[in-house]
């Protein structure tokens, strides 16, 4: 299996990442609210708690919709998916002494986090929107560290709504290419 291929198993699979984005784009939107209507405590724990969720949530609407093959064992891209996916929990530690220092900038730093952990997509899944993504949550904490830091939630509500916008491109990049592939055979 080429690399290409092995991406294209992967994006077919995963639909462009929509499901996963989708998942964390809610999670995310839950915990925004939470911010707002119940205080930092809840919407943390909901992000932190709800997070190790995400890949079991996004495997379980896959298999629900039922229409997706599971990735292939000689799909070497498939380790490093699993490697992935450690990066973010293995890197939230430094969220610990960042709420300790500004409570405001935690959602800020989970978005760097984030945005860093989106970065190896762009191989995994062989599409350049997850670098835009990427840099859209490393410069959007960044940014909202720095100016928007009065407001606890803004981060959450941000990065919610970009994860959501970025499932849909996914998914409509993947549909479109399933379509020329279609009318090339």
């Amino acid at each position: 299996m080429t690399i290409s291929e092995a991406q294209l198993e992967i994006r077919t699979r995963f639909v462009g990442g929509f499901y996963g984005q989708f998942v964390s784009g809610i999670l995310w939107l839950i915990s925004a609210g939470l911010a707002v209507w119940r205080g930092p405590r809840a919407s943390i724990i909901m992000l932190v708690v709800g997070g190790f969720f995400i890949f079991p949530a996004t495997e379980l609407l896959i298999r629900s919709i039922g229409e997706r093959a599971p990735v292939s064992s000689a799909n070497a891209l498939r380790s490093l998916g699993m490697q992935i996916a450690f990066v973010l929990p293995l890197s939230m530690p430094l969220l610990l002494p960042v709420g300790l220092y500004r409570l405001n900038w935690f959602y800020p730093a989970m978005m760097i986090l984030l945005g860093a952990h989106y970065l190896p997509f762009v191989f995994l899944y062989g599409m350049r929107m997850f670098a835009v993504l990427a840099a859209l949550l490393v410069g959007g904490g960044t940014l909202i560290a720095m100016y928007f830091s009065a407001s606890f939630s803004i981060g959450a509500w941000y990065t919610g709504t970009i994860l959501l916008a970025f499932a849909e491109l996914g998914r409509m990049i993947v549909n479109h290419e399933h379509r020329a592939n279609a009318h090339a055979a």
